[in-house]
Order: C-alpha cells, then sequence, then structure tokens
C-alpha cells in the first residue's frame, strides 16, 4: 500500500483583475463586486508514493511544483480530488518560517523542533548536534536578527533533518550554504533514504533528480507531463527548459 496517494488533485486560485491606483479608487471599489478570473494552478495530479522511495518532483516556475508540496504536507486543501498520507510528515518548505528574531539560536532550535514534533527532552538532547551540523556553535547566544540569512537556512535545515519523522517533504534541497553544508544535508539524507525514511523532493537541479530519486514527476501548466524514473524525467526536464529555436 502507498504511504501517499493522490488522485486527481486540482487547486485553484481566484486572481483579482482590478487594478486600483489611488486611494479613492480603494475606497470606492470597497462597495463593489470585485472581479476576478480563476486560475488553475494543479489539474487532476495523480501518483503513489511507496513507502521508503526518494520521489522527485521537477518542471519550470510556476508549474504546481510548491503547491503540490503544500498538499501533501497537509498546508492546503484539494479543491477537487484526494490525497492520502498514511504517515506522519515532516515539510521543509519555507526555511526561517516560525522564527523569532529577538530570541537567541538555542531558544529558536526549541520553538522550531516544537513545532516540528519533537520533544522538549529530544530537543534538549540535540541541540548541540544540531548546531554543529549548521556550524554555529560560535553564535549560539547570538539574536536570529544578527544573522545571515544563509547562517539562518543552515540552522533551519539542521532542526528539520533531526526532527525528521517517517516521511521528509523538501524543497529546493541543498540549495543552501557552501560546498561543505550541501556535503553534509547529502550525507544526512542519504542516512534517513537508508533507514527507510521516505522522502519527496522539488529540484530544479537534474543531478539532484538523477542520483537520488529512483522515481520522478514532470508537472508542466499543472499536469503531469512525465511519470518515470528520476533520469528519465530529468533529461526530459532539461529538453523542456531548452529553447525552442536552440536546434535550428
Amino acid at each position: 500500500m502507498a504511504i501517499i496517494e493522490a488522485r486527481g488533485i486540482s487547486k485553484h486560485f481566484r486572481i483579482p483583475t482590478v487594478r486600483r491606483n489611488t486611494i479613492r479608487e480603494h475606497v470606492l471599489d470597497f462597495f463593489r463586486r470585485h472581479p476576478s478570473e480563476d486560475l488553475t494552478v494543479l489539474d487532476a495530479v495523480s501518483f503513489d508514493v511507496q513507502r521508503g522511495e526518494t520521489i522527485g518532483i521537477m518542471g519550470r516556475n510556476g508549474c504546481g511544483k510548491s503547491t503540490l508540496l503544500k498538499i501533501v504536507s497537509g498546508i492546503y486543501q484539494p479543491d477537487e480530488g484526494r490525497l492520502v498520507a498514511r504517515a506522519p510528515i515532516t515539510p521543509i518548505l519555507e526555511l526561517g518560517v516560525g522564527w523569532n528574531p529577538e530570541l537567541d539560536a538555542i531558544d529558536n532550535i526549541c520553538l522550531l523542533g516544537s513545532v516540528m514534533g519533537m520533544s522538549l527532552r529530544e530537543i534538549r538532547a540535540s541541540t548541540e548536534e544540531i548546531l554543529a551540523f549548521a556550524e554555529l556553535e560560535r553564535f549560539a547566544n547570538l539574536k536570529l536578527q544578527h544573522y545571515s540569512s544563509g547562517m539562518a537556512s543552515r540552522l533551519a535545515y539542521s532542526v528539520a533533518f533531526t526532527a525528521v519523522r517517517e516521511v521528509l517533504v523538501l524543497d529546493e534541497i541543498f540549495a543552501v550554504g557552501d560546498a561543505a553544508f550541501k556535503a553534509r544535508c547529502a550525507d544526512r539524507y542519504r542516512a534517513l533514504s537508508a533507514a527507510g525514511h521516505t522522502v519527496v523532493i522539488v529540484s530544479h537541479d537534474p543531478n539532484i533528480v538523477s542520483t537520488f530519486c529512483s522515481h520522478a514527476l514532470l508537472l508542466d501548466n499543472g499536469r503531469v507531463l512525465l511519470e518515470s524514473t528520476g533520469p528519465d524525467v530529468a533529461a526530459a526536464y532539461l529538453q523542456l527548459m531548452r529553447p525552442k529555436d536552440s536546434g535550428r
């Protein structure tokens, strides 16, 4: 039985079509009906994720990848179709969401770890490991408002990789940090995969999908253009992104 089962997933958003440039237009428009258009972001997407596998999701910007991850993670509900997740999910989607810039790294580890389902005992036992993984031991007592975006992102990845439940959902894995940090993320991913965790990855990097994903989807305009192996989908993605006149 699949650990994640998606059947006919569709998602729509309503986009306002009226442009207001002045305060008067904003005030008058408050009493009028607001014309809008329906934007279909996902259109009848179906797939299965088997227990212990890594599935990659590729596609151009705006094709619905991140929206699909949010539905998988339970952040959005589909407008049509159904999604069944048969295991707890740890999403790493928007790094740093939930940080308190007035608190130091240790307090923020407690805050984010709690949000991700870790107990206080687990957080305390893992704090040194989290700081070491992010190479932020020297800055443990520094408020996050003084961190660079890269430092905060490394800390978020470190907490999330420690808090992993059965299914890990990743948006643009290995997209932050220097080469050494990316290598540590790759090693941690391999360890999680070897331990039997299921992983869902969105990436624009064909090498990541070819290397890590046995199964992958290529989305285009909200639909599944191809479902195949990681290398096949990576090759199709490169073909899709190639300029139309490149063969001339």
